[in-house]
Order: C-alpha cells, then structure tokens, then sequence
C-alpha cells in the first residue's frame, strides 16, 4: 500500500480537548487537520485565531464538538472522562491520553504522530525534546548542592507539583520536598499544610497557580510569623501556567529551562555566601 492510498484511512478533521495535543499537531506540521481546539489553547498562540473554541477543559457541549465533525478527538485526565463517554456514545472515535511523567509525554508524541501518519516527525521532536533534557540533566550534575524545591500549583488548598513537574525539578538539579506525592493523580491528594511545608525547608518555591496569576505577596502573607530558607533569600519564583501545567513539549521546552535557570543562579549566589 502506497503512502497515498494509506492516507485516506488517516483521521482528517481532528479535535483537541486539551492544549498539548494542539501544540503536538502544529509541531507535527498537521495543524490542517485541526478542527477545534479547547478554550485553554496556549500553543502555539495562532492556533487560537485560527480554529474555533469548542471546549472548555472539564467541561463541554458535545452538540458544539459534533458541529466541527470530527473523525478523531485527543482528550486528556480522567477530568474529561464523561466528555469522552458521551461523544463515544454519539459514534465518534475518541483517543483518550491521560500521561503524568515525563516518559509518557514523550510516549503522547509519539502516539499522536502515530494516530496522524506523521512517526519520523514525532519521533524527530522526541530526540529534539530528550537532547533538551540531557543537557540540562547534564548542567545539574556540576552543581555543588542540589537545592530542596516546593512546587506550589494552587494556593488555597496548598497543592504540590504533579508527577511530570516533580520530575524536571529533579532533572534540573533540585529535590522536590514533596516528591512522595508527586505520583498521586488527583490533585485532592497533592493538598498539604503550611505546617508540612515550613517542616522541609525548601530553599526556592516555585509557583504556577493553574489559571490564575501567582502573587507573591499572597504567598508571603500566608507564612507570616514561619521562617524557611525560600522566604529568608527572597527564593520565590513564578512559572507561567502555559509553561509547565500543560504535560506537552511546552513543559519540556520552556518550563524545563526556567526551572533551570532559577536553580542555577541560587547554587551560585549560594556559594558567594
């Protein structure tokens, strides 16, 4: 069978539930193939002005998904489970991702150039994204002392880094303080207390509040009266939502970096003190 002939079995008219996997098409070069994308698209930023907005992220019309006629739909989390069920009741084909760690974004690629006849794209955007991360694994490995890191995703509760976050604290060179929650998949099991928090001592906090702006000065009032390293060197950083909440290259492409860089400048301010 002729590349050709094999296209036309290939889905054409493919929705997005999720941001990742618009950033993945367009990465991919198969952005013609998009239809409609979720609300919270970020990447890449034409993709908002060029296909309609036929969801939300945990909720949707499937009357306003059908209207786009799609053959395939890309969902992600179980936090899209009932979106799912009920276009799968309504015949329509649905690929249901649900990845956590940085292995299964990269697994998510690959599964979509798979999905779209576009495997030597994917598997070129892979190797691109496993370069990315050994050289800053590699940078990691030359720091004196590897910094203790909160990852704060939501203010009130207090939620920690999901798994793929954890991870690239990790590959950056510091320790999450909360890895052992990392792995939890529902962000109810992620909450902690202040109390556990000022306990491990963390020397940098990174935040990223899932859809709101960070605000330092929240975060500073809420431990007024504690002391832990973070708070006492002004180690308090924002990482755009966009950039790391999204397990997709975004994570791995800009997230991964800034994480990097902040940690980098700590060890070496560290060792002028």
């Amino acid at each position: 069978m002729n590349m050709a002939s094999k296209s036309k079995y290939l889905p054409q008219r493919i929705a997005c539930l999720s941001t990742e996997s618009v950033e993945v098409m367009y990465a991919l070069g198969e952005e013609d193939r998009v239809v409609g994308i979720s609300g919270f698209t970020t990447r890449p930023a034409r993709a908002r002005k060029e296909k309609p907005r036929i969801s939300g992220f945990s909720t949707a019309r499937i009357d306003k998904i059908l209207a786009v006629k799609p053959d395939l739909v890309l969902a992600f989390s179980d936090l899209q489970g009932d979106i799912c069920r009920d276009l799968v009741k309504a015949g329509i084909a649905v690929h249901h991702f649900n990845q956590r760690s940085v292995a299964e974004i990269l697994a998510m690629i690959t599964t979509v150039g798979n999905l779209v006849g576009a495997q030597d794209r994917a598997a070129q955007l892979v190797a691109k994204l496993e370069a990315q991360i050994a050289i800053v694994r590699e940078a990691a490995a030359t720091l004196p002392r590897r910094p203790r890191v909160y990852f704060e995703e939501w203010d009130e509760p207090m939620i920690s880094g999901i798994q793929w976050v954890s991870e690239l604290i990790a590959i950056a060179g510091g320790e999450d303080v909360f890895s052992e929650l990392a792995i939890k998949r529902s962000a109810k099991e992620r909450i902690v207390e202040k109390s556990a928090l000022v306990i491990r001592r963390p020397d940098i906090v990174l935040a990223s509040w899932c859809g709101k702006k960070f605000q330092p000065a929240r975060f500073y009032g809420r431990f007024a009266g504690h002391d832990f390293p973070a708070l006492a060197a002004n180690q308090v950083h924002e990482i755009k939502s966009a950039y790391i909440l999204s397990p997709g290259p975004a994570a791995i492409e800009l997230g991964l970096p800034q994480i990097a860089n902040i940690i980098h400048a700590w060890a070496n301010k560290a060792e002028t003190q």
